[in-house]
């Protein structure tokens, strides 16, 4: 049965895992400056609507997905993990790709990653638990939102930190590595979940095919979701492309260090946050190819 399934996965491969995400976000902080964050604080609709896309919409109607499909209790507990993570590494590249506002993407991932230190486990027991079948799961785990709370300060909040630190105090020096550590840290995360798959293989391909559909159609609401919720709050479409993205693109790393951390690797949740890493990649790259060939309206 799919919820007994455990994918391997060493601590020292948590930790490494936990390091790269680390070096990811500091990299994504390093285009943030201070100034960022006051421009938004004079203007903070669109990023107010897309908090409320990413910390309220999509977990609801992640909750509706579940109770809809009815997959096995750790399928839809990794649904609604990955759906109340803050938005993912690469969404402010997608962003940028795909012509949208990518101040408000970055901003959008780091207020987002603050929040998550109390609103991810808030997400996770509030509609695990109000699911029933994966409220077995939750009891038997007794997941800590102080442990999920210092996870998150010191592999996302800190690295955060220290890029915009040094990005407003070595401006000369965050200019030249920049783009280069974007791109490798980006290329080791990959590699990363790549080389975690390839070990725990078998145990992926037997699991992989009941989940890849439930993936793409959460991945396609997440997408719909920040679209919509951008669409009626009226906001231009330039900043319609940073929210879309920003709730179709979700941390599925840091999903995998809690599932790894906290539940034992079950391979349900295990594999539905792996393949939303590959496949939210995929599905934002081609959406900002076709979002690309027009000029958003500011």
């Amino acid at each position: 049965m799919i919820d007994d399934v455990a994918l391997n996965f060493s601590s020292g491969s948590l930790l490494l895992l936990n390091a790269i995400l680390a070096i990811v976000m500091f990299s994504i902080a390093l285009d943030l400056l201070p100034r960022d964050f006051k421009a938004l604080a004079r203007a903070p609709k669109p990023l107010l609507v897309g908090l409320c896309s990413q910390f309220i919409a999509l977990p609801a109607l992640t909750f509706l997905l579940v109770t809809l499909t009815q997959p096995a209790p750790s399928v839809a507990l990794g649904l609604i993990l990955v759906a109340a993570c803050p938005g993912g590494n690469i969404s402010n590249f997608i962003t940028h790709r795909a012509g949208g506002n990518s101040a408000l993407s970055v901003s959008m991932t780091a207020f987002a990653t603050v929040g998550a230190i109390f609103l991810t486990p808030l997400n996770i027991a509030f509609w695990g638990n109000l699911y029933e079948p994966s409220r077995a799961i939750l009891k038997a785990t007794q997941i800590d939102p102080i442990s999920v709370a210092i996870t998150v300060v010191f592999m996302l909040i800190l690295p955060l930190a220290l890029g915009v630190w040094l990005n407003h105090t070595k401006p000369d020096l965050t200019a030249r590595i920049r783009k280069p550590l974007q791109w490798l840290s980006m290329t080791i995360f990959v590699a990363f979940i790549l080389a975690a798959i390839a070990g725990n293989w078998a145990n992926f391909l037997n699991l992989a095919g009941v989940i890849v559909a439930l993936v793409i159609a959460h991945n396609a609401l997440a997408l719909g979701t920040g679209f919509t919720l951008a669409s009626l709050a009226g906001v231009s479409s330039f900043d319609r492309r940073a929210i879309t993205i920003e709730t179709g693109i979700q941390n599925s790393g840091l999903g995998l260090v809690l599932i790894f951390g906290f539940f034992g690797g079950m391979g349900g949740m295990a594999v539905v946050a792996a393949l939303w890493g590959i496949w939210h990649a995929i599905s934002g790259i081609a959406l900002a190819s076709i979002l690309s060939r027009r000029t958003a309206a500011r």
